[in-house]
């Protein structure tokens, strides 16, 4: 087994497993298995990183599940909802996207 595949198979099985951490989300019309994280986007924000200030969520998933990468700006559909991208990093096979909910007049 190659070092991507056994990085792969601990997303799926370990992070992103739904009986621990992840749950089912409809993102972009594709359900996928993911983690909104409170508390990491709570660190991110003490960091004073200028992207993710005013996120109101921050979502983890595995990279092919989902989208090509968007930037910042520009939005993403989840569960029905509209969400700005205020930042999409991408770490050894995760994705965390930092989002704010967009405002309605």
């Amino acid at each position: 087994m190659t070092f991507q595949e056994m990085l792969d198979d601990d997303i799926r099985n370990v992070f992103l497993n739904i009986d621990e951490f992840g749950s089912k989300h409809f993102v972009e019309g594709k359900e996928i298995i993911c983690i909104f994280d409170d508390e990491a986007l709570r660190e991110r924000q003490a960091g004073n990183e200028l992207g993710v200030s005013e996120s109101a969520l921050l979502l983890s998933a595995h990279i092919n599940d989902l989208p090509p990468q968007k930037g910042a700006g520009e939005h993403l559909l989840i569960d029905g909802r509209e969400y700005v991208i205020d930042d999409w990093a991408v770490n050894m096979g995760m994705a965390h996207i930092a989002l704010s909910q967009t405002r309605t007049a």
